[in-house]
C-alpha cells in the first residue's frame, strides 16, 4: 500500500501557497510542480495543475481545482511549537498579508486555510495532575487568540 497525504484545493495559486508554507517548518520544500500536457477542466494545458511538496517531513499536494471548493474549519492543520517565540513567529506569518486571526490558537493563512498554533506547554498544563490548574488554564485559553504561554501559566497558578 502507498503512503496516504492530503490533497488541498486551491483555486490557481497551490504554486504560491505551497512555497508560502515550506517557509514555514523545518524540513520543508517544494518536491514536485506537474503541468498538464492537455487541458482539464481545471485550466490550460501547461498550467500548474498539482504541486506536492513536504511541510515537516509530512508530503502534502495542492491542486489548482478552481472556484468550486473553498477551505473551511471543518479541517485545520495543528502546529505544535516549543516555546512562545515558536507560537509568535508562525502566528505573525500565517495571519500576514490577509489572514485572520481566530479564537483559542486558530487562525486561518491568506489562502482560507485553519491552522491551531499551540504552544507544548498548552498541552501539559490542560493535562495537570492538579484539575484545578487544568482547569484555571483552560478558562485561560478559551479567552485567547494567539495562546500566550506567560498568562497560562498565570492562570493555572492561580494569579
Amino acid at each position: 500500500m502507498g503512503r496516504l497525504f492530503p490533497c488541498l484545493w486551491f483555486d490557481g495559486n497551490a504554486e504560491e501557497a505551497a512555497d508560502f508554507y515550506v517557509t514555514l517548518l523545518p524540513d520543508s520544500h517544494v518536491d514536485k510542480v506537474w503541468r498538464p500536457p492537455a487541458e482539464t477542466p481545471a485550466g490550460p494545458a501547461g498550467m500548474v495543475l498539482t504541486v506536492d511538496f513536504t511541510l515537516a517531513g509530512q508530503r502534502f499536494q495542492g491542486l489548482n481545482g478552481g472556484p468550486d471548493f473553498t477551505f473551511n474549519e471543518a479541517v485545520s492543520f495543528v502546529i505544535e511549537c516549543d516555546d512562545q517565540a515558536g507560537v509568535d513567529q508562525l502566528w505573525a506569518a500565517l495571519t500576514a498579508d490577509g489572514g485572520e486571526p481566530g479564537p483559542c490558537g486558530w487562525l486561518k493563512d491568506r489562502f482560507g486555510l485553519s491552522w491551531q498554533i499551540v504552544p507544548r506547554r498548552l498541552d501539559e498544563l490542560l493535562n495537570d495532575r492538579d484539575p484545578e490548574r487544568a482547569r484555571r488554564a483552560m478558562e485561560a485559553m478559551l479567552k485567547m487568540g494567539k495562546i500566550e504561554v506567560a498568562e497560562l501559566e498565570r492562570a493555572a497558578d492561580g494569579a
